[in-house]
């Protein structure tokens, strides 16, 4: 018996921004776009990764979650400190200069790490953590 990952969610608070960047900056497929009461989830994923996605949802849609907690998120996400995922290329380099000049947040440009990776750091147009490793 195997388990696999088939979906991380990350927060958008502009639909076509996220959209913009995952798609066109990135290079993502757009595998669904639902709107439902005034909100928009997008799932998009990696070209040929259909069994790989990421869901980029409303950040307080639960009903569950309170007005404090709302106020949280959005506190969070404008310091980009409450969504993130890790990403990975062979062409670091390229990537971060097609990043860069598709106008996202720099982080940290790449970068040899003390513990074993090479890797660059964004943030996407929602505030989310997007660090990418270099495939050795």
């Amino acid at each position: 018996m195997g388990i696999s990952i088939h979906a991380s969610f990350l927060p958008h608070d502009d639909p076509e921004a996220s959209l913009a960047f995952y798609r066109d900056v990135l290079g993502f497929e757009v595998r669904d776009d639902v709107g439902y009461d005034g909100m928009r989830w997008i799932t998009v994923g990696p070209a040929g990764q259909p069994e790989t996605s990421i869901v980029l949802q409303p950040p307080a849609a639960d009903p569950g979650v309170t007005e404090a907690e709302r106020r949280t998120i959005a506190e969070m996400m404008a310091k980009g400190t409450y969504g993130g995922i890790l990403l990975a290329t062979e062409d670091l380099d390229g990537m971060f200069e097609r990043v860069r000049a598709g106008g996202a947040e720099v982080v940290q440009e790449p970068t040899e790490q003390p513990y074993g990776v090479r890797d660059c750091a964004f943030r996407d147009p929602a505030g989310n953590m997007i660090r990418i490793n270099e495939l050795r």
